[in-house]
């Protein structure tokens, strides 16, 4: 197996800081409930959130659709869910990657059920070449193109997220 390095570590810490700074300003004077996706989500989570300025509350979901494969299976199961009511409240759904867009969408439907004050979604990456459930990204780290990335807590079958950049999967 082997990785192409595909965004540094230094390109991740410097556009995850940018991202902050614009949810710090588009939420100033709230408190923000943010909602990370599991597993994938936990860096880009961490290293945003020790950017905020604006005071948080945070919990995680657990949602897939891959399983061990490199491709989804079209199919979305919630694993685990939060335990907070959200109504009412400014809520940041955090995700790893929107490649086909399913995630999003029904987490987005499903939280937006619950009545929140408002509901904005943050992706660290965005691959449109996979898309098929259209979802508006409101902050964005990156746009990538067509490859099947590791590292920065995406994975394969559950390896390489430690990896702290992200790199293109080849298997060689």
């Amino acid at each position: 197996m082997a990785v192409e390095v595909y965004l540094s570590q230094e390109k991740i810490k410097t556009r995850v800081k940018e991202v902050a700074e614009q949810i710090n300003k588009d939420f100033s004077g709230k408190e923000l409930h943010i909602i990370g996706v599991l597993n994938g989500a936990f860096m880009f989570t961490a290293d945003l959130v020790r950017h905020l300025d604006v005071p948080v509350t945070l919990e995680f979901m657990s949602a897939s659709s891959y399983g061990d494969g490199t491709t989804s299976s079209g199919k979305l199961t919630i694993n685990l869910d939060i335990k907070k009511d959200i109504k009412d409240k400014h809520v940041l759904v955090i995700e790893d990657i929107v490649d086909t867009g399913l995630t999003l969408s029904v987490l987005k439907k499903n939280l937006l059920e619950r009545s929140p004050a408002s509901l904005k979604l943050a992706s660290f990456l965005y691959k449109p070449a996979r898309l098929e459930h259209p979802v508006d990204i409101d902050y964005l780290c990156f746009e990538i193109e067509d490859h099947f990335v590791i590292g920065y807590g995406l994975d394969y079958a559950g390896r390489y997220r430690e990896l702290p950049y992200v790199g293109i999967y080849c298997e060689d």
